[in-house]
């Protein structure tokens, strides 16, 4: 583990390559799994105040589940909260392109410049998942089978995970913070 800031880093965000191929794996992260996406805090007052800016970009389905469930659940088995489900499998802000692809309405909204809030930073930080403590945020790498096209293309053009999510992980902890892990990047990698 490497400490920053208020940080505990995983090891495998340096050792690990990623790089989402999504013609391959059709964005199955948004619809496998037992529950929705890991909301922030704020997230869950965003995601109401925003709903009707980016509600027409949903399938029907999903804004049914919207409808019934709200913007966010409470995931049963941690007690945090969490995107609605379309009966228990998609979240409820994906949409399908003609190839089958899984894209997030939310981000198609923001841009079009419908709506200020992109995406669940849990989405955008993802194949990264944090969990929060009282001091410190551990921030790791979440393996999953499949994503494995996505480990494959990041060998092959060499990318870590944490700069394939450079630009979540700015959104989340700035552009110092991530400055200051290029360096620890670097020094990893030299020991």
């Amino acid at each position: 583990m490497i400490s920053h800031g208020n940080t505990l880093l995983s090891e495998e965000l340096l050792s690990e390559q990623f790089v989402c191929d999504l013609q391959k794996c059709k964005g199955a992260c948004c619809v496998e799994g037992d529950a929705g996406a890991p909301l922030e805090p704020e997230e869950v007052d965003i995601l109401k105040k925003e709903y009707s800016n980016f509600e027409s970009y949903l399938r029907p389905e999903g804004r049914a589940s919207v409808a019934k469930q709200g913007t966010h659940v409470i995931d049963p088995m941690d007690g945090e909260p969490v995107t609605p489900l379309v009966n228990g499998a998609e979240c409820a802000y994906v949409v399908f392109d003609e190839k089958g692809t899984t894209l997030c309405g939310i981000e198609k909204a923001w841009r079009d410049g419908k709506t200020s809030f992109r995406k669940p930073v849990s989405c955008h930080l993802y194949p990264i998942r944090i969990q929060r403590y009282k001091s410190f945020d551990a921030v790791n790498y979440h393996k999953w089978q499949i994503c494995a096209p996505a480990c494959d293309l990041g060998k092959e053009l060499k990318v870590p995970v944490f700069r394939f999510a450079k630009d979540a992980l700015i959104r989340k902890y700035g552009e110092k913070w991530f400055q200051e892990l290029e360096i620890l990047a670097e020094q990893w990698e030299q020991s």
